[in-house]
């Protein structure tokens, strides 16, 4: 991330500007902003949901089973190292991660989500 000092805008690594807040009015834009985002990040995880379910669908009619600890460690593995990346704590993107995908295994394991 990084800060012009021209105009107290953070830019991070997509490019992506947020103001740094100064007065009320910012803060209100900061805000709209983060409800924004996480509006696309539920809509994320229910894009995720739906292609797990296709996965589920796909491992049942290959007579595979729902549990796969070395995809899970391979998921998990692969976040933390981006989130390394992007200087974002590690700990918090693997517990997220554990969640998402121990809810898509019981979605799988009950074929509807």
């Amino acid at each position: 991330m990084s800060r012009s000092p021209a105009d107290g805008a953070v830019s991070d690594a997509e490019g992506t500007e947020a103001r740094a807040a100064t007065g009320p009015a910012d803060l209100d834009v900061l805000r709209r902003q983060v409800t924004e985002t996480d509006r696309e990040l539920v809509e994320i995880l229910g894009a995720r949901r739906e292609l797990v379910l296709a996965i589920g669908r796909a491992k049942t009619e290959l007579g595979m089973q729902v549990l796969d600890p070395a995809r899970e460690a391979l998921v998990i593995r692969r976040a933390s190292e981006i989130a390394r990346e992007r200087g974002i704590d590690q700990e918090m993107v693997r517990d997220v991660l554990w969640r998402v995908i121990a809810s898509a295994r019981a979605a799988q394991e009950k074929g509807t989500g």
